[in-house]
């Protein structure tokens, strides 16, 4: 148990200051729009902004989605999770997290994958006007995937602990 305690230790610690850094990415999403606004008002156009923003808005939430997780902020539908137990959620949970880690490997297996293939070719592009390379954005959502999966093993171990009834330690 001990080692299970370390693990989750060390991904919360992780996931929390990841997270914390990336909530400041709304401001970056915010600035990138803004000057869209005023260049289509007042200049030319600019053709980065649109592809930029929505580059921000993915490293935003796929790095703040395991903050998220860590912190309960993630939708749940409490009809009947609400009234259970702290052991019967944990059970349900153990249940339910073991689809989120089976979906998450599969989706970091698919995005090692396009991001090798995109470092394979010379560098893949976006076949935008900008046509900015594509590997950054990629890097990002493989890093993302594997900070979320594990979280998600680290809720499982946290889940496994409060089966057990012992205390978990929260990060913060």
């Amino acid at each position: 148990m001990t080692a299970l305690r370390k693990f989750i230790s060390i991904v919360d610690q992780i996931n929390y200051r990841v997270g914390r850094v990336t909530m400041y990415g709304i401001f970056v999403m915010m600035a990138i729009l803004l000057w869209s606004s005023i260049s289509k008002t007042f200049f030319n156009p600019s053709l980065w902004t649109l592809e930029m923003a929505q580059f921000a808005m993915v490293t935003y939430y796929i790095l703040g989605g395991p903050y998220s997780i860590q912190m309960g902020s993630n939708v749940r539908m409490d009809l009947l999770y609400g009234g259970w137990s702290t052991r019967r959620k944990a059970a349900i949970d153990i249940i339910t997290v073991m689809f989120l880690i089976f979906y998450l490997g599969v989706l970091l297996w698919g995005g090692v994958d396009s991001t090798i293939y995109s470092f394979s070719y010379g560098g893949e592009r976006s076949p935008t006007a900008w046509r900015p390379y594509l590997w950054p954005i990629k890097v990002i959502m493989c890093t993302g995937i594997t900070l979320m999966l594990l979280q998600a093993i680290s809720e499982l171990f946290k889940d496994i602990l409060r089966l057990r009834g012992e205390e978990i330690d929260h990060v913060v």
